[in-house]
């Protein structure tokens, strides 16, 4: 299932022809890895059912513009990543300003953010990591460099799910804004199933650019 604006960015060509306005927002939104094997009623054993569609909603109504897919299958994060970044280049060449383009991942759909964050290498483009970063995430994937503005997102009951500071720290690109929100849902990883405003109204305004709001 793919949005409507994925087809329009394939597609049209101009501003005008797509829609599209200078001042819209853009949000591409990576779901976890349960929904890539799993359909969107299955429930997982702990959490619950993947509330996607309600997600995708939330952002929606929020007013921004959402490019998002149920991805199937055990995808490759670092190859999904080249192709997310392929969407942004071609959003980028029909005028939007990378400071409009924000990329949010849960869990799984954090890692590939992660590389697409490394892959652009745009500091003005925004990212949103929720529950997607572990101390040993250093050692074992190494070639993830933070680039753009960061928003980690972790809950405290969730052992997937960590300060990236160390991260942050050894990321050789420029940072301009970076922030931290630990959650304490008591949820565990099952927090981000669903569309809780906890981590969600956070996500929208960082993609509105209000980097310092609460």
């Amino acid at each position: 299932m793919k949005t409507k604006l994925y087809f329009l960015i394939l597609f049209c060509f101009t501003l005008f022809s797509c829609g599209i306005k200078n001042d819209d927002r853009f949000i591409f939104f990576l779901h976890n890895r349960f929904l890539e094997e799993h359909e969107l009623h299955e429930l997982h054993p702990e959490f619950g059912r993947t509330e996607y569609n309600e997600i995708i909603a939330e952002f929606e109504q929020s007013g921004l513009r959402v490019i998002s897919e149920k991805r199937n299958g055990n995808v490759n994060a670092r190859e999904y990543a080249v192709g997310i970044v392929a969407q942004i280049d071609s959003l980028i060449k029909t005028g939007i300003e990378p400071k409009k383009i924000t990329v949010a991942g849960t869990s799984k759909g954090g890692y590939i953010a992660q590389y697409v964050s490394t892959l652009a290498n745009n500091p003005d483009l925004n990212f949103v990591f929720i529950a997607s970063f572990r101390d040993s995430d250093i050692d074992t994937i190494p070639e993830i460099n933070y680039c753009g503005n960061i928003l980690n997102i972790y809950e405290k009951s969730d052992s997937f799910g960590v300060s990236a500071l160390e991260r942050k720290n050894t990321s050789t690109c420029q940072i301009t804004h970076y922030k931290e929100i630990e959650l304490n849902t008591g949820m565990g990883h099952g927090f981000l199933f669903k569309p809780l405003k906890e981590w969600i109204e956070p996500t929208i305004n960082w993609a509105k650019g209000y980097y310092d709001a609460k």
